[in-house]
């Protein structure tokens, strides 16, 4: 395995479009390289901004005969929100009911027919899922992609885009930027192709990962701190080498490998009618090649795409009508989370598909994005009352670290909705708590967290409580209202249940103390950065940390910060280059800290 250990940029920037200066770094196609660190340095672009009212031609850069593309639109995932089970983000030309989408499949129809995937992957089973089925009243199917040689559908585009290369190509070697999936797909092909590939993955990828990829005998390289700065490595080194870099999504060849999937389902349901096929969304690989396939055998059958609400590039993509950029992306189903969707597979998408449901929790015990389809399907047919109908949800993938399933049980049963996050005010007399006790039940107590104090007349109690239904809630709420004791549903309130059930009885009175929720990478060295910047400048009173995954940390901090230096504050905060938020005037911490 290679690591590229970056040195300092001289000039500090939040800018991720930074490209690569020439890597020391050669390997020969059929020898593995020894273990060994290189340095490298992060040089900064010169940026150039055109504006519209120049009447001059704009100057282009030394030996470019065409302008880049403009930049896309850069959007925040909440500016685009609604309920869980909703189809929404419908494309323009399906609610117009105009468009040529199936006259555009046609031209991947023989791609996918013809498509080489077989040579290593093995068509999946369609399992019937029958507790699920019985549950919500329909025939739901479940698509097992994670049961592919690599635990993932990956292997499908990958391969073959790779068997159609040429053998002077495959000679040259492959290379490909990936943190998962993808990676073992390229690597495991690249074994049975008898052709070298280099995976650049984040420094930030866990151990278990990229030693499963260097066991399939690829070569490793640990680069970046980010996607983007491994994707520029991978593509620099490409061309350096002439070797053929490998996309996740973005390429007809890889969106043909997907496409199979379709195939397979169609084939496997030959008889029955299909109300709709369920997809995680990432880059639009996957839902692009399905639908490419079915919308031209079985255009009644809706292509319904499922992403997190907080990795929703696809979503806003056609909701603008065009592609845009995520300002950020929620890491927790990582294996759908992109900030910009193919240029390719949104053409297919804003033709093909009918609609985004974007769902608000991913916590399940099969990897998140792999259990995406499932909790969406889930939610679309409570949402529409669908009886009866044939359901297809393709379980796309099972890579997931044993150290994700602490955060996945903990918070299994709110995503479901079974069980509810609440703060009762009661006052402070002898006999209370049992009285509480009986207004709650019958429902589950499942956590409690109360400590008298002599100094109040009355006591704040956070608990959560399973339910069945929200009936039951909603009868407990109203016995709480009957009688007096003040009662609020936080289940929603995301400061609560990542920071503060975790401090009731930590209240303290500092002067000029704020509260910030910063978004650390999970790498080494990512706490250091922070203190670098705000300490001794200012005091921290209070620090929260709690991993959301592989990828990143949630860091709940407070800090003494008067009004007069707000200004110096933000504008160090920004030059971190974390994620953050002002968290001081959040409703859970006035209740629970007052």
């Amino acid at each position: 395995m290679e690591t590229l250990c970056f040195s300092p940029s001289p000039v500090r920037t939040c800018n991720l479009r930074q490209s690569l200066s020439t890597f020391p770094v050669t390997t020969s196609p059929k020898h593995k390289p020894a273990s060994r660190v290189v340095t490298a340095t992060l040089i900064n672009p010169t940026v150039q901004i055109f504006h519209k009212t120049s009447t001059s031609p704009p100057i282009l850069p030394p030996n470019k005969t065409t302008l880049p593309p403009p930049p896309l639109t850069e959007v925040s995932a909440e500016s685009l929100s609604y309920e869980s089970g909703h189809l929404g983000a419908v494309p323009e030309k399906q609610a117009t009911g105009v468009g040529d989408g199936v006259h555009n499949a046609m031209s991947y129809l023989t791609k996918i027919l013809s498509a080489k995937v077989y040579d290593v992957a093995v068509e999946s089973p369609l399992d019937y899922a029958s507790k699920l089925s019985e549950r919500l009243g329909v025939h739901l199917w479940l698509k097992r992609e994670d049961l592919q040689p690599v635990f993932s559908f990956k292997l499908r585009g990958a391969y073959n885009m790779m068997a159609k290369l040429t053998r002077e190509e495959l000679e040259k070697g492959v290379i490909c930027s990936s943190a998962g999936n993808h990676a073992q797909g390229v690597a495991l092909s690249a074994q049975r192709l008898d052709c070298h590939a280099v995976i650049a993955m984040p420094v930030t990828t866990p151990e278990i990962k990229w030693k499963s990829v260097e066991r399939l005998g690829a070569t490793v390289v640990l680069v970046g701190e980010s996607y983007d700065e491994t994707q520029a490595y991978a593509k620099k080194r490409a061309e350096d080498e002439g070797r053929t870099f490998i996309p996740p999504f973005d390429h007809p060849e890889v969106i043909a490998g997907q496409g199979t999937i379709g195939m397979e389902i169609v084939r496997q349901l030959p008889a029955a009618s299909l109300h709709a096929i369920f997809v995680p969304v990432g880059g639009g690989g996957l839902i692009a090649g399905i639908a490419a396939y079915v919308k031209r055998v079985r255009p009644e059958v809706k292509i319904i795409g499922v992403e997190p609400y907080d990795a929703n590039a696809m979503a806003l993509s056609l909701h603008h009508g065009q592609r845009v950029k995520l300002s950020r992306v929620g890491g927790f189903a990582d294996g759908v989370a992109v900030k910009v969707v193919g240029e390719e597979t949104f053409r297919l998408c804003n033709d093909l598909i009918d609609g985004v449901d974007m769902f608000e929790e991913t916590r399940s015990i099969l990897e998140p994005a792999g259990a995406l389809a499932i909790a969406g399907a889930e939610a679309y047919c409570k949402k529409y009352g669908v009886k009866g109908e044939n359901i297809v949800a393709i379980t796309s993938g099972a890579n997931m670290n044993f150290d994700r399933l602490r955060l996945i049980s903990q918070l299994a049963d709110v995503g479901r909705r079974r069980e509810a996050i609440l703060v009762t005010c009661m006052p402070e007399k002898w006999g209370n708590f049992k009285k509480f006790y009986e207004l709650v039940n019958p429902l589950n107590i499942t956590e409690f967290r109360y400590r008298k104090d002599v100094q109040k007349e009355e006591a704040l109690v956070l608990y959560s409580v399973g339910f069945q239904s929200a009936l039951h809630l909603k009868d407990m709420l109203e016995r709480m209202e009957s009688t007096k004791l003040q009662t609020l549903n936080l289940t929603n309130n995301d400061l609560l249940k990542d920071h503060l059930q975790f401090l009731v009885g930590g209240q303290s009175n500092v002067d000029h103390e704020i509260l910030c929720r910063f978004i650390f990478p999970e790498r080494p060295g990512a706490l250091g950065k922070f203190l670098d910047i705000f300490s001794p400048r200012w005091n921290i009173t209070l620090v929260h940390y709690r991993a959301q995954g592989e990828t990143h940390a949630n860091v709940l901090v407070g800090l003494q910060v008067a009004a007069s230096e707000m200004v110096e504050f933000k504008a160090l905060s920004n030059s971190l280059g974390y994620d953050y938020a002002f968290e001081t005037d959040n409703e859970a911490l006035q209740i629970l800290f007052r």
